[in-house]
């Protein structure tokens, strides 16, 4: 625990030690806030069913420039090298890693929190489908994340992972949506459902916590951090 949490101090401070983090901050909430408001006054509706809509397709953009640093930057700095040479395990390093990033984005998030303060004067609002698309947000977010953080140990240049870890999330995203089960064998739809980011979001974002979505993105986190310690270990051995 000790070694995860020195890890994750480092990392977390990198954030705040340079721009890059004010201005994804200023960023995610002036995007996000204008595309929901964008359309709020014309629906006249106390929801945030169109925020939380929006935001898995905004983070698809904003995620990957988080993570795609993380494992790229330390190859192109040649500080991997020393890394790997640490009294420190390589699940600890990547699990440091991984909760840095999860508490800067968690952070963005909360900053979301005056939207439901705000509804919340203007009239009655159902607390459901907020703290479920909240609760459905922090894992897409933790999954995009564990995505990313794969993709920037595979990846010698920033920019590449940045464009991989998007195209990779994408697929996972949409791989449940209707537009694809439509053109698939009715064997095949189940599975592919089950597989989507997306489809497990939309369940929480109508308020509905069910404990098998939120096992699944649980295992999806698990599986591209299992897939990242591998990899690490097999750059260490070669």
């Amino acid at each position: 625990m000790r070694n995860i949490f020195i890890m994750f101090k480092k990392e977390f401070r990198a954030y705040f030690n340079s721009p890059v983090a004010y201005v994804f901050i200023i960023a995610f909430l002036a995007s996000s806030n204008w595309l929901y408001f964008r359309t709020f006054f014309i629906v006249g509706q106390v929801q945030m069913r169109d925020y939380f809509f929006f935001l898995p397709w905004i983070f698809l953009v904003f995620i990957p420039a988080v993570t795609m640093r993380l494992w790229a930057e330390e190859k192109k700095m040649g500080t991997i090298e020393v890394l790997m040479t640490l009294p420190v395990r390589d699940r600890e390093t990547v699990l440091g890693k991984f909760l840095a990033s999860f508490c800067f984005v968690s952070i963005t998030l909360l900053l979301s929190l005056h939207l439901p303060v705000t509804l919340s004067l203007l009239g009655n609002i159902d607390l459901g489908p907020i703290v479920g698309g909240y609760v459905g947000t922090f894992l897409l977010a933790g999954a995009y994340l564990s995505i990313g953080l794969f993709v920037s140990s595979l990846a010698e240049n920033q920019i590449i992972a940045f464009i991989i870890a998007v195209i990779i999330s994408f697929a996972m995203f949409i791989i449940g949506e209707d537009i694809v089960l439509l053109s698939l064998t009715d064997s095949l739809v189940p599975l592919f459902a089950f597989l989507g980011l997306g489809k497990h979001f939309s369940s929480l974002q109508r308020g509905v916590i069910d404990s098998r979505d939120i096992i699944y993105y649980l295992s999806v986190i698990f599986f591209f951090l299992f897939l990242t310690v591998r990899y690490i270990e097999t750059r260490k051995w070669r």
